[in-house]
């Protein structure tokens, strides 16, 4: 039985206001609140709720059979909650279903995976603790901004425990495979990729509504067929896309949402189920290894980097935003690490692209590449200039250093700490019946705080009786000095 893994991707990209030269080191505030109200808020109202309550609606329909998995940034979330907060409440409703499954990203929605492990882990664990506080549990599948991967990457991700992680189903890494299989890190093999079937997922996302397409109209039936056709021994079809493909990309007046509802039916009646991204990870094993040197992703023809890191502008800010990032892991500052998350955010370098595409790109506020790049790099010398005055003269040689002596003495406690763990076991082991009385001391010991208070009480009660006998000391002369004895043994604990 052939399965459809089917999960969305919810991104809202925080728009910065045109910010001057002359700005710099007064104006601390970067971003167009309107423009980031008025775009959230259309979405919402054309994409996010109409395709969650149908999803929703598929879910009521098809109790324990249709199921689907979402992923969202945690700078999106922040927008969510101040624009559209029903938003996030309908993906809690949905998750009640218990047929729904979340997974974690980047919070900053960021390219730190390519250039600094430290913030990538944290970009990580940060989205995973936003995700668990809204629903309940921790993703054990990771997700990388627009399915970034590489090797080094899938084997860091492993190392934080993920069991799983999607990227994108490219030729040129595939060569004569197929997509429709479980593989598995190279350098990680206890990391399963699941890899994007681009036409099934393209022909939904990009093609659905496009009049001069061959199979212009498309219909649920012929969908599911085709998919059906696949050869008996391929696994698993899975089709990712970002959300606003239903309602944004592809109009609600395309039927979008009709040809989505219909979808289960015509599975079930060809024999093919829904799974999400961990119950494939259980449910198949890994056909082998698949070797990604260098970056994959789902963006353009090339899936690659390219669109956000392909031309001198894009690298020279990505560089210099990441050139205090060491920096910025050991910031306390709440606004200093918001902001950091918002100019993280991938879309800031595509902005910059000058490459040809077939996708549109709506740069907002900026003419053109270089009016983008010209207006973040106004931004991040401020930006900059507020991380290093943190610091003072300290230099990035000198911080580096310092961070390095903080990373390796917290490695050595825990070395410790796992050392006196593994001795204690095998001492338990050695000696059982020490084992046994050590549990034995332990028992009394949680009691002996209340017997603490019972004595204090005792030797409280009789104080209060002698408290008369300092009236009595004037009649005899030698009591006069134990007398001062007792008061400064009193007066002191009162003093603390």
């Amino acid at each position: 039985m052939k399965t459809i893994c089917l999960y969305f991707e919810i991104h809202q990209i925080t728009h910065l206001k045109r910010y001057r030269f002359f700005d710099i080191g007064t104006d601390h505030y970067y971003y167009d609140d309107y423009a980031n109200e008025r775009s959230i808020t259309y979405i919402a109202e054309n994409s996010y709720m109409p395709a969650l309550n149908a999803l929703h609606e598929m879910i009521l329909q098809n109790p324990g059979f249709f199921k689907v998995a979402f992923s969202l940034s945690g700078v999106g979330m922040e927008q969510l909650e101040l624009h559209a907060p029903q938003v996030l409440s309908k993906l809690q409703e949905l998750n009640e279903t218990g047929q729904v499954e979340f997974l974690t990203e980047p919070y900053s929605h960021g390219l730190s995976g390519l250039i600094n492990e430290e913030s990538f882990k944290r970009d990580i664990e940060k989205m995973s603790d936003k995700i668990e506080q809204y629903f309940g549990k921790r993703p054990t599948v990771m997700r990388n901004s627009s399915l970034i991967y590489t090797d080094d990457i899938g084997a860091q991700v492993a190392s934080l425990g993920y069991k799983g992680m999607l990227t994108e189903g490219a030729k040129h890494v595939l060569g004569w495979k197929s997509p429709h299989y479980v593989y598995n890190c190279s350098m990680a093999p206890g990391l399963k990729l699941l890899l994007r079937d681009v036409n099934a997922s393209d022909d939904i996302s990009l093609r659905f509504n496009n009049t001069s397409w061959e199979r212009y109209p498309l219909f649920a039936d012929s969908y599911i067929a085709d998919i059906a056709k696949c050869p008996d021994s391929e696994q698993v079809v899975n089709i990712f896309m970002e959300l606003t493909a239903l309602g944004i990309a592809q109009p609600l007046s395309s039927n979008i949402l009709e040809f989505f509802k219909a979808l289960p039916t015509c599975a079930k009646n060809v024999g093919i189920d829904f799974a999400t991204p961990s119950e494939v990870c259980e449910k198949f094993d890994s056909v082998g290894s698949l070797d990604v040197p260098d970056s994959l992703s789902w963006v353009d023809e090339e899936r690659d980097t390219s669109t956000w890191l392909g031309n001198q502008m894009q690298r020279e800010a990505f560089n210099k935003l990441y050139s205090v990032a060491d920096r910025l892991l050991i910031a306390k500052d709440p606004a200093l690490l918001q902001d950091w998350d918002y100019l993280q955010a991938s879309n800031n370098f595509r902005f910059m692209t000058t490459k040809p595409s077939n996708y549109n790109i709506d740069r907002g506020i900026y003419d053109g590449p270089f009016d983008a790049f010209t207006n973040y790099m106004n931004i991040l010398g401020d930006f900059i200039s507020r991380v290093r005055a943190l610091y003072g003269g300290i230099d990035n040689d000198e911080l580096e250093q310092m961070l390095t002596t903080i990373t390796n003495l917290g490695k050595e406690l825990d070395l410790k700490d796992k050392e006196i763990e593994r001795l204690q076991t095998k001492l338990s082991k050695l000696d059982p019946d020490n084992a046994a009385r050590e549990a034995v001391k332990k028992a009394p010991a949680k009691k002996a705080p209340a017997a603490k208070k019972e004595t204090a009480t005792k030797k409280e009660a009789p104080a209060k009786k002698a408290a008369p006998a300092k009236k009595v000391a004037p009649k005899a002369e030698e009591p006069k000095k134990p007398a001062k004895k007792v008061t400064k043994k009193t007066a002191n604990p009162k003093a603390e």
